[in-house]
This record gives C-alpha cells, sequence and structure tokens, in this order.
C-alpha cells in the first residue's frame, strides 16, 4: 500500500465535527489558522435521513457492517452510550435541547478550585445560545400533559417548564429560533410538529451545526473531510504533528491519507477522543499523556424508562418535538418527555418492563418475577406496534457526583475501551425517581411503565449524554487538559469536546460543550500573534478573550445563522 500525502496543507486538523469541533473550526479559522475538520460520518442533506429508525443503514453507525446512519451506540461494563456522527456529530440526532447546567457542576470538586466557572462561562453561553438559535419550545401536545400532570404527582407542579431548543419555528425573530441569515431560502417554512428530531430532521427545520458553525466555517475557508476515521496521531521530529486517517469500513487501512500540521484538536466525543489517545499512549507516540486519560468519565447520572398507553388508546403521542418540556422532582434531578416519530419503533426492541434494582436480590431474578407475576404485561412489551405513537420516553438525569472510569485492551485494530467503577458514588445503575416517574405516567396514560433490556438482565443503564475522561485539571496528576483545554505533556494537542465535560451536569450537554469549546478557542491568539495564556503547566491565570482578526458573526446578532 503507497503512501498517499493528503493534498491539504492545515495549520491545525480538528478531529470531529460535533459541538466542539464545529466550534473550533469556526473560531479558528476566524483567527487566520489554515483549519481542517476530519469527521469518520458522512455528510447528510434533509432528504438524506431515514423516513424512520427501521432504516438501519442509515439510521445506525457502524461502517464494519456497512451502516453509516447518525446514532452509534456502545456497550461498555457499566453504560449503553448512545452518541451521533456525520458532519455536525451529535447535533444530527440530538433532541435539540440545550439548557444549562444545574448548580452543583459549576462547584463539583474536580475543578471548582481553578476559577469561578459560572462568571467564566456565562458570556460563552449567551455566545453559544444565539449561535445555536436558543429559543422555547411550544407546548400543548399530549407529552406535555403527562409531563405537566406528573410534575403535580411528584409535589412540583411549578417546576414545570418548557424546553430551550434549537428549532427554527417558522416566524422571525430570536423566539422563534429563526436563524440570522434568514433560514434556508424561501423552502424553509419551519418545523411541522412531526417528532423526527432525533432520526434526523428531514424539514430543514433543527438548528445543526452543518447548519451554522460548520457552515461559517467552511465560508470563511475551513476544509471538512468526510468519512476521515483518524488512527495516528504521532509527533514530528521538527515539530508538530502527522495525523492519519483512513476511509472507516469493514476493510482497515483504505485510502490512507497523512496530514502534517501544527496543531491538533480532539473533538471525537468522548469515545472517539479517549480511544484514540488511549492507542497513541500505548504505541508510544504520545508517551507523556496524563495517568488520568479515561477517569472520571461521567453518564450524567441517567436513566431512561418510559411509558405506554394501553394498545387501544387513540392518543398521539409522536406529535411534535423530541423534547418540548421537563420538570426537576429535586434540586439535583431532571426528568425530560422524550418522542420518536410515527412509526420509527426501532428503539422499542431496547425496552422491557420496568423493574427496579438496588437491594439484594440481582436484577436479573427480579425480571424473571416480573414476567412469572405479569406474563400480560410482558408480552405487551414486546409488541412494537405502533411504539411511538403510544409512549413517553422519560430521560432523566442528576448532577450527583459520580462517574466511572475508562479503561482498554491492545489489539490489532487499536484498543478496545472498557469500564470500571470510578470516584465519588458508584455509578446508579437503579435511580428511584427514574421508577416512580415511569410508573406515575404509566397511570396517567392507562397503560405499562417499562425500562430497558440491558438494565433488566445486565443491570447497566443507558446514557444518551456520556461525558468526561479528558477532564480539566490543576497539572497532569489531576487532570489531562489544563483550563485553556491543552493536553498536558503534549504542546500543540487540545481537546474540545464532551469528554471535557468535568461533572456531572444534570441536563443535556451540548450547549455546555459549545459554551466550554467558545471559551477555549476565545482564549487562542490570532495567527502570529502573541499568546497571552501562560506556558504549558503553569498556574491557571484568567487572561482576556482575543478578538478574532476576521470575524464572521456580528457580536450583536440576534440568533444562530444557518445557511
Amino acid at each position: 500500500m503507497g503512501r498517499e500525502q493528503d493534498e491539504f496543507d492545515f495549520d491545525v486538523l480538528v478531529v470531529g465535527s460535533g459541538f466542539g469541533g464545529s466550534v473550533s473550526a469556526l473560531r479558528l479559522t476566524e483567527k487566520g489558522y489554515r483549519v481542517g475538520v476530519l469527521e469518520a460520518g458522512r455528510r447528510f442533506s434533509s432528504g438524506d435521513f431515514p423516513k424512520t429508525n427501521w432504516n438501519l443503514r442509515k439510521f445506525l453507525y457502524s461502517p464494519r457492517l456497512g451502516l453509516h446512519g447518525i446514532q452509534r451506540i456502545d456497550l461498555l461494563s457499566d453504560a449503553l452510550v448512545l452518541s451521533g456522527a456525520g458532519v455536525g456529530g451529535g447535533s444530527l440526532v440530538y433532541a435539540n435541547t440545550l439548557y444549562r447546567p444545574l448548580d452543583a457542576f459549576y462547584s463539583d470538586p474536580q475543578w471548582e478550585g481553578i476559577t469561578d466557572w459560572r462568571n467564566e462561562l456565562e458570556p460563552f453561553y449567551d455566545q453559544a445560545s444565539r449561535m445555536l438559535g436558543v429559543c422555547t419550545a411550544p407546548g400543548g401536545s399530549p407529552n406535555d400533559d403527562v409531563m405537566r400532570q406528573l410534575g403535580e404527582r411528584m409535589g412540583v407542579a411549578d417546576s414545570f417548564r418548557p424546553a430551550e431548543v434549537g428549532v427554527f419555528f417558522g416566524e422571525a425573530g430570536e423566539v422563534s429560533g429563526d436563524p440570522f441569515f434568514g433560514g434556508a431560502g424561501p423552502d424553509r417554512t419551519g418545523c411541522i410538529g412531526c417528532g423526527g428530531c432525533m432520526v434526523g430532521c428531514r424539514h430543514d427545520s433543527k438548528n445543526s451545526l452543518d447548519r451554522n458553525y460548520l457552515y461559517l466555517a467552511e465560508q470563511a475557508g475551513a476544509s471538512v473531510l468526510p468519512e476521515r476515521q483518524v488512527t495516528a496521531v504521532r509527533p514530528l521530529p521538527e515539530g508538530g504533528y502527522e495525523v492519519v486517517s483512513e476511509r472507516p469500513g469493514p476493510v482497515r487501512g483504505r485510502a490512507v491519507r497523512y496530514h502534517r500540521v501544527e496543531q491538533v484538536v480532539f473533538s471525537a466525543g468522548v469515545l472517539g477522543t479517549v480511544r484514540l489517545l488511549a492507542d497513541m499512549k500505548e504505541r508510544g507516540s504520545l508517551p507523556h499523556l496524563s495517568s488520568r486519560l479515561g477517569e472520571l468519565t461521567r453518564t450524567n447520572s441517567e436513566s431512561i424508562p418510559g411509558a405506554s398507553s394501553a394498545r387501544g388508546s387513540d392518543v398521539d403521542y409522536s406529535t411534535g418535538i423530541a423534547i418540548s418540556s421537563s420538570i426537576y422532582p429535586d434540586n439535583h434531578t431532571h426528568i425530560e418527555g422524550v418522542r420518536y416519530p410515527a412509526g420509527s419503533n426501532a428503539m422499542a426492541l431496547l425496552a422491557t418492563v420496568l423493574v427496579d434494582g438496588g437491594g439484594r436480590v440481582p436484577r436479573q431474578v427480579r425480571f424473571l418475577g416480573q414476567v412469572l407475576r405479569h406474563p400480560g404485561r410482558f408480552l405487551r412489551s414486546l409488541s412494537v406496534r405502533r411504539w411511538s405513537e403510544r409512549t413517553v420516553i422519560l430521560l432523566v438525569m442528576q448532577s450527583h457526583d459520580n462517574s466511572i472510569n475508562l479503561r482498554w485492551r491492545r489489539r490489532r485494530r487499536g484498543v478496545r475501551l472498557r469500564s470500571e467503577q470510578g470516584t465519588g458514588e458508584p455509578n446508579p445503575t437503579f435511580i428511584p425517581e427514574a421508577s416512580e416517574a415511569a410508573r406515575q405516567a404509566a397511570d396517567i396514560m392507562g397503560g405499562d411503565a417499562f425500562g430497558s433490556l440491558n438494565e433488566a438482565l445486565l443491570d447497566v443503564p443507558v446514557t444518551a449524554h456520556i461525558l468526561g475522561g479528558c477532564v480539566i485539571g490543576t497539572d497532569a496528576d489531576h487532570g489531562v487538559i489544563d483550563a485553556y483545554h491543552r493536553v498536558f505533556g503534549h504542546p500543540g494537542l487540545h481537546i474540545a469536546d464532551g469528554s471535557t465535560i468535568s461533572a456531572n451536569l444534570g441536563v443535556n450537554p451540548s450547549l455546555t460543550i459549545t459554551a466550554q469549546a467558545e471559551r477555549a478557542m476565545a482564549l487562542w491568539p490570532n495567527r502570529g500573534e502573541p499568546d497571552q495564556r501562560p506556558p504549558l503547566g503553569a498556574a491557571y491565570e484568567r487572561v482576556q478573550s482575543t478578538s478574532p482578526r476576521s470575524p464572521t458573526v456580528p457580536a450583536d446578532a440576534p440568533a444562530a445563522l444557518s445557511w
């Protein structure tokens, strides 16, 4: 196999195009750097998304099986992880939800002593909200009615609120989430409430990253290279790094390219970034990486149960956007009502009867007991017919200090990640508030509560928001990156994605990942100008943001930008 030198010449390569990678691409291009973005997934237009998630080739991402969709599913020892793929990363498959974190996030012991994070991040939350077109979701759907009644039954009726989302609803202005450029031309009429956000928006209404940050980055000169899986990052003797990429698929080593760059920003998501760094550490390419790599990985302390109405019900719970309202049972817990569009019933294959955990009796034994005591309920759980129309999924998140550690085994084709319990409280496999909410919702809907198969059979929870693993610390003994998102021990390497989130949020993480990346890139110098940040490894100092040499977005832009 010959060695093909890539035809592009970059100052910075960004590995991944999700919320951290897209921000990095735009802001560094504005600062005069020649930027390339390598994305393992494909590029999608609205017509490329599947009509339902039964179209596994377009929905699931597993290139070894010939699947090149937007939804990744990875099973670890301690969590079943859902994440995104494609140009735009998780924004293609996420539920548009853009909340700010609960208070405990800012005071987590991992990073609270470094700076006043609430104060530092506040302007970047504002900036990220404008760029992503955050607005308040319209209410009134059957799903919202269930959430409102659930709040009343759990004694927190006052906590019910519409979700903050990045969706264009069809009216001009910030309230509707209308992009600053006026949307996607005359055909962009706004959200039709089909519920298809997590299958891929086919109606140009989701403010995904390919319609704002990435679009602007490409217009300013950045190059986005889809279907490029990074397999190696190696320091060069003369300085800088060689980045090796290939086309993902069942055969290793297809269309290999070698990129010589000055700096690299890892934005491949938690599992992608940790896996790549671990592989390079094992191979000796990046020998000085912190021993904390993979530690303090968070699941956002999540559980995803739900409820389905009786088979004869004529109420359609699939209408509306994917998440349009939520409640807060206590200061550490957040529950959102989630939906898939009509006909998208594939995820029902992961559901079964609700089984509590905890206590001395193994969960598998309790599951068997449920099956024997309630065979009718179990048989109903096997049916996927009209599942999305009959179902309200409950996304339960908490801000408690618990974690897992990612570890790895060396294999011929890189490393394989596994997990083990980390520091703080044990990663929860059972959240009592989640089970109580599911049972109450089932009573409201006149149906059955359900949990996930992996919880019932493996005592392993589901998370759609894996975080951490490359956390911020004061030095290499306490974290993988410094407070400027630079990798300890390797000048020129940076991380900007969910792996840098250093504490559980208790809310959906996309806005926080975007805000942290905005802050990190704001502290970079313009190309060729002095760097105001202290040297790598020095104590943290608060420095002023550096205004970009060629800004693409007016500072007072009222909302998101889009093509």
